[in-house]
């Protein structure tokens, strides 16, 4: 294998479809190696080797759900307090390279198990996965094996899915269930059985070491959804913050500063929400008859924009130019993120009749591109799913030259309602990752990092354009940046947009600094590196600004040529 750098990402908690999204489409999309360490709620997973009858039928058993893979092996369990560990890897078609390779991932496992103070691991063979005599580790039982690391995997065009799961401090309950692996009577036991009492994080940083050193990689590339342990990820330093006086984090809620301060921010060095903006985030406000004629026709349809409800600074250029960014569903968001201004209040009804009046709005404003986006209704059964569908349609309908852009939430990750969506054929499915892995948490908690990854890599597993957003300036550096941009660009993402965070008021996260139109720059030339088919990356960029122009370079067959300004 050549010498190059492992992409690790701890991913905390995924769901088994969303993990395996991810898997599938990163080995699709990305030439790089990931290593996707996280954990599952729990599941049942069947092999392709699963003898008839090694678990009950139905689709749960005990509360957990069962799923056939593609992998091979037998049944197993997977949930919290185990590791598990999917190598994307490119595997080389030389005999015995897939043999070499299952034994590399037992190596990497028996030396982490003995890095924790749990010696004797091994192989057993015909047994892929990894034993510990128990009579070495406090259990007086002379000769008897454990079963510690299941392992099963797949290769498909030279790349791996699927991988290991390491016992640390499951419920081992579950697997009394199930005939664990095909392989009767056999004693399933976890590290903390062993005597293993670390956290979670010493075994996923053990992991990482252990594999970058047994594959041979020339470093690693780490980024984790929480701060984890001193090195485990660059913790931002009051350097970073520009002085805005004390009261930076004047006016944050409890929670929200508990969960800034868990992230790495330091927000008492954080920005006085009064600190002068630099001249380069100043816009201009114009009142040209444009953009008051569009504001009139707003009011007249009822229809709320994006553009208004969270303050865009790019408003008075797009609405003079005929374009706005419509929002369905209401203008009440069921989330609270850290970093927005849009109504939390109850949610109202959704008017049955709202994508027939954008609709209308879009044919007489005559626009040849339209943005509609949502806010999150996870008070509803679809999550709003329907409403976006069916203002595609409408839209459609009265404007079948029109172009469609649908930025959507994440519907919980329900397969069926993001379908819906995806089944309307918009020529572009924007979702917003929003910032980098470790602020996740902080910026917003009901969303998750893999989550949105799996939605725009259902998307563009969907033949969709897959498009997406990244905010600057809330406490991330320059390297988490970046890793959040492959990874976009790893699940198949074709647009992307970054601009600066810009904090609504006292109650939201506080800026840690302006990101200069120099920096923008580099932004934009790592993306265009990255393969992205098209980048737009400045101070005020937001999720559509300039959105025909991004479809129109994007290289779709039947985009636009004509470019202009979007809210």
């Amino acid at each position: 294998m050549p010498a190059k750098t492992l992409r690790v990402r701890w991913l905390g908690k995924v769901s088994y479809d969303e993990a395996l999204c991810l898997q599938n489409s990163i080995s699709r999309n990305s030439n790089d190696d990931y290593l996707l360490l996280l954990e599952h709620p729990h599941v049942f997973t069947v092999g392709r080797s699963a003898a008839a009858g090694s678990v009950p039928a139905g689709k749960f058993l005990a509360g957990a759900e069962v799923v056939n893979t593609s992998r091979g092996g037998g049944v197993t369990y997977h949930g919290p307090g185990q590791l598990v560990a999917y190598p994307l890897f490119s595997v080389s078609s030389r005999p015995g390279s897939v043999p070499a390779f299952v034994r590399s991932l037992e190596e990497v496992v028996i030396r982490t198990l003995r890095l924790l103070g749990i010696e004797g691991g091994t192989r057993s063979d015909g047994r892929p996965g990894v034993w510990v005599p128990l009579e070495n580790n406090g259990v007086q039982k002379p000769g008897a094996m454990g079963k510690i690391c299941s392992l099963g995997v797949r290769f498909s065009r030279h790349r791996t899915t699927h991988g290991i799961a390491l016992n640390v401090c499951p419920d081992m309950g579950y697997f009394d269930r199930i005939v664990p692996c095909g392989i009767p009577d056999v004693k399933m036991v976890s590290m903390r059985d062993l005597g293993f009492k670390g956290p979670m994080s010493e075994v996923v940083e053990a992991i990482a070491a252990e594999t970058s050193e047994v594959f041979g990689y020339e470093g690693v590339d780490f980024a984790s959804v929480s701060k984890g342990k001193s090195g485990s990820v660059e913790e931002p330093d009051k350097g970073q913050f520009e002085e805005g006086g004390a009261g930076g984090g004047e006016g944050v809620s409890v929670q929200l500063r508990s969960r800034l301060v868990s992230s790495g921010v330091d927000v008492s060095s954080a920005m006085n929400i009064a600190q002068r903006k630099p001249e380069w985030l100043r816009s201009n406000f114009k009142t040209e008859p444009g953009y008051l004629g569009l504001k009139r026709q707003m009011r007249s349809l009822d229809l709320v924009t994006v553009c208004e409800e969270a303050g865009c600074p790019n408003i008075y250029e797009c609405w003079a130019d005929g374009t706005a960014t419509f929002m369905v569903n209401g203008e009440r968001c069921t989330r609270a993120c850290g970093f927005c201004q849009i109504d939390t209040s109850k949610p109202l009804p959704v008017k049955a009749d709202e994508p027939d009046r954008v609709a209308k709005a879009v044919l007489s404003m005559g626009l040849d591109y339209a943005v509609v986006t949502t806010v999150a209704r996870d008070d509803l059964s679809d999550g709003g799913a329907s409403t976006v569908a069916s203002t595609i349609a409408a839209i459609r309908k009265s404007s079948p030259n029109t172009k469609v852009e649908v930025l959507i939430s994440d519907c919980r990750g329900r397969d069926e309602d993001l379908e819906t969506i995806f089944s309307a054929r918009p020529d572009v499915l924007n979702h917003n990752l929003e910032t980098v892995a470790r602020l996740q948490r902080a910026v917003r908690p009901s969303a998750g990092y893999a989550r949105s990854l799996a939605v725009l890599a259902r998307a563009s597993d969907h033949g969709l354009v897959a498009k997406s957003g990244v905010m600057v300036g809330l406490g991330e550096t320059t390297e988490e940046l970046y890793q959040a941009l492959a990874d976009l660009r790893a699940v198949g993402t074709e647009i992307v947009t970054v601009g600066q965070y810009l904090r609504p008021s006292l109650k939201h996260i506080p800026v840690a600094r302006f990101v200069s139109p120099e920096e923008f720059e580099q932004i934009e030339a790592f993306g265009y590196g990255l393969g992205f088919s098209h980048v737009e990356a400045s101070p005020l960029t937001r999720s559509s600004f300039h959105a025909k122009r991004a479809f129109a370079s994007a290289g779709v067959p039947g985009a636009l040529t004509e470019v202009g300004a979007q809210s």
